[in-house]
């Protein structure tokens, strides 16, 4: 029986486990890897007191960290299950058949971009292709670069981006854009965002080391080419949230809905970073969704 079980090693779940150790519980990380997608972001810069470091560094800190207090850890496995008992306790349930009873569980598993799924993407992910506009635009000043999407998150990228680089052009496959009407004004009045709607990406080229490319079929149904230097992804997320039980409320994307303290709607049942409904998907905000969720826990723990 643990106090703790924290289901996620990225940002959310080692500051999760770093105030878990500092209060010392008896906890449990399960976690596919340590730094999760963190490892996947890039360029970063927008981590407070580091300057500039990559996701691969950063990622590898968060391990060095949560290490040094020698927390038992179960890597590279996923949670099935999650199960409240009418006990109070919680059963979590490995993929590998394994279970873990707990007084109180964090979820911190995050969320997966939604891919394009079209040739090129997988090889020149991270060179030249990315899915943080906020990461790794500063990287593209005075270049050509393409945003695909047309949602508000599209948007966003596509007036950032409209900032650094010298030519920006939105990829939208559907005919109009489907977010904000002030972020839509802004996009199609912009004199350096040039717009082709009805467009669906099927290739990211490149020269082996990096993408200079892309195709799409246009409303034509005819087969186009773009040069560029960058192309961002912004097609949607996806929440990893499946194994929470249906007691634990989900907004209508899939994303777990939590109180300021982290709470969800199950008690006992906690979840940080971007895998809840918490505004802005960024590494700095996840890590504090950790710890305000570990020090939520440990007030349930102690009330029990």
């Amino acid at each position: 029986m643990y106090d703790l079980i924290i289901i996620g090693g990225s940002a959310a779940g080692a500051s999760a486990g770093v105030y878990a150790a500092r209060r010392g519980l008896k906890f449990l990380i399960i976690a596919k890897d340590l730094g999760g997608e963190v490892a996947l972001s890039g360029e970063v810069e927008n981590w407070l007191g580091i300057k500039h470091t990559t996701g691969i560094e950063l990622s590898q800190m968060f391990r060095e960290h949560i290490e040094s207090y020698r927390p038992e850890i179960k890597e590279g496995y996923l949670v099935s299950s999650i199960v409240k008992g009418s006990d109070g306790m919680f059963t979590v349930t490995a993929d590998d058949g394994a279970l873990y009873q707990a007084k109180a569980v964090i979820v911190a598993t995050g969320a997966h971009s939604r891919l394009l799924g079209v040739p090129g993407e997988e090889q020149y992910r991270l060179k030249g292709v990315s899915y943080c506009t906020v990461c790794d635009g500063p990287l593209f000043g005075g270049r050509r670069v393409v945003t695909i999407g047309g949602g508000n998150s599209a948007l966003e990228s596509a007036l950032m981006l409209a900032d650094i680089a010298a030519e920006v052009t939105v990829i939208n496959k559907n005919p109009a854009f489907k977010g904000e009407a002030s972020l839509i004004e802004k996009v199609t009045k912009h004199p350096k965002i040039e717009v082709i709607y009805q467009a669906r990406t099927t290739e990211i080229t490149g020269n082996g080391s990096l993408a200079t490319g892309l195709k799409y079929t246009g409303a034509d149904g005819a087969e186009h080419q773009i040069e560029m230097d960058g192309a961002f992804v912004h097609i949607g997320q996806v929440p990893n949230s499946q194994m929470v039980p249906a007691e634990c409320a989900k907004d209508a994307f899939g994303y777990i809905t939590i109180g300021l303290d982290g709470a969800t709607t199950l008690p006992g049942l906690f979840a940080a970073g971007d895998v809840t409904n918490g505004a802005h998907k960024q590494i700095i905000i996840a890590a504090g969704h950790g710890a305000a969720a570990a020090l939520s826990a440990v007030q349930y723990i102690n009330r029990l």
